[in-house]
C-alpha cells in the first residue's frame, strides 16, 4: 500500500515548514519545536478522571499523570513511557491518545515524565521507568488498581524503555502481565531493511535515530546491555506477553518485526500488527489520520484479550 493521502499531505506540510532536523539546532530549539505537536494529537475525549502527582525516583522526583476511565477500584493498569528519542516530548502530548486508550480498554494508565538525555543519559531514564513500575505495584491500593494485573507500554523510545523494563521485571521475578510496544527501536543496527529503505522522506529519519541513540547511550559501552538495547538480550524466555504495533513507512519497522520474532522464538506470546500506509508517530496523531483511532482501539482490544 502507498502512503495514506492524509499522511502524504502531512509530510509535505512538514517539509515545507523548514524546521531544522534534531542534529541541526540547539537542543532548546528542538525541544521548543515539539510544542507544535499538540495540534496533531487531537482533542482529549471525556474520561472519568485525569490526575497529576509526583513520586520519588532514584535521582529525582518524577511527575506522573493518571488516566482513570472508571471508578473501578481494582482496574488493570498500564505504566506508560512516552516516546521522543529519549530526548524529547512530554506528558501533555499524550493526553488524547491515553484518554482514548484508557476508555477503550478499561485500564487505568499511569504515564511518567522520566528524565531525558543527553543531560540524563542511560541508565537514568531506564531507572526512572523501572522505579515507576515498582512504585505503581507497591501503591496499587492507593491508586485503585489490581496489583496482579499491571503491564507496561510505550511508543518509539518509550517502547524501548518498556521492553527493557519487561526484561528487568523478568530477571527479578516481577509478575508483568503484558508489554505494549508501539514501533519500538530496540536495536542499534542501522543496516536493517527499513533503516536503509526509509532513511529519509518519511518524517523520522535514520540519521535522526543515530543521533537519538548517541544522546542516550553516549558511546558504545552499553551496546551489549539489554536494559539499554533490548535486542542484545540472549534469551527472552519468561518475558511478558507482547503486543507489537508497527507502521509500514517507518525506519523502525524492521526493529519491530525482529523483536516480535525473537520473543516468539523463545515462547513469548505475541500479537503483531503492522498498519499499512502509516509512518512513525501515527499512533498519537489523531488530528492527522483516522488510523490513529483504529490503532488505539486495536491496542485496547488486544490488551483485554491478554488479561482474559
Amino acid at each position: 500500500m502507498s502512503l495514506a493521502p492524509e499522511i502524504k499531505a502531512f509530510l509535505e506540510k512538514q517539509a515545507a515548514s523548514g524546521a531544522p532536523a534534531v542534529w541541526e539546532a540547539p537542543l532548546a530549539v528542538i525541544r521548543a519545536n515539539t510544542q507544535g505537536r499538540m495540534a496533531t494529537s487531537g482533542p482529549v475525549e471525556p474520561i472519568f478522571e485525569i490526575t497529576n502527582r509526583f513520586i520519588p525516583g532514584p535521582t529525582s522526583d518524577l511527575p506522573l499523570r493518571i488516566y482513570r476511565p472508571t471508578d473501578n477500584p481494582t482496574a488493570p493498569a498500564i505504566v506508560h513511557f512516552h516516546g521522543g528519542g529519549f530526548v524529547l516530548n512530554y506528558l501533555d502530548m499524550y493526553d488524547a491518545s491515553m484518554a482514548r486508550l484508557a476508555n477503550h480498554s478499561g485500564f487505568t494508565i499511569v504515564g511518567v515524565h522520566y528524565q531525558k538525555a543527553p543531560e540524563h543519559p542511560f541508565p537514568i531514564p531506564f531507572d526512572d521507568c523501572y522505579a515507576t513500575l515498582l512504585w505503581v505495584r507497591d501503591h496499587a491500593d492507593e491508586l485503585g488498581i489490581n496489583p496482579h494485573c499491571i503491564g507496561v507500554a510505550g511508543d518509539s523510545a518509550g517502547a524501548t524503555l518498556a521492553s527493557a523494563v519487561s526484561l528487568k521485571a523478568r530477571d527479578n521475578n516481577i509478575d508483568l502481565k503484558f508489554q505494549l510496544l508501539i514501533y519500538p527501536c530496540n536495536g542499534r543496527d542501522f543496516t536493517t531493511d527499513s533503516y536503509m529503505n526509509m532513511a529519509t522522506g518519511f518524517g523520522l529519519s535514520t540519521q535522526a535515530m543515530k543521533w537519538f541513540w548517541e544522546q542516550y547511550l553516549q558511546g558504545v559501552a552499553h551496546d551489549t546491555n539489554p536494559y539499554a538495547v533490548p535486542m542484545a538480550a540472549r534469551d527472552f524466555t519468561g518475558c511478558a506477553p507482547a503486543i507489537v504495533i508497527t507502521a509500514q513507512y517507518d525506519p523502525l519497522v524492521s526493529d519491530g518485526e525482529k523483536y516480535a520474532s525473537l520473543l516468539q522464538r523463545d515462547g513469548v506470546p505475541v500479537i503483531y500488527k503492522q498498519f499499512d500506509g502509516m509512518i512513525h508517530g501515527f499512533f498519537t496523531n489523531m488530528a492527522v489520520t483516522p488510523t490513529a483511532r483504529v490503532a488505539i482501539d486495536f491496542a485496547g482490544e488486544a490488551l483485554k484479550k491478554l488479561i482474559n
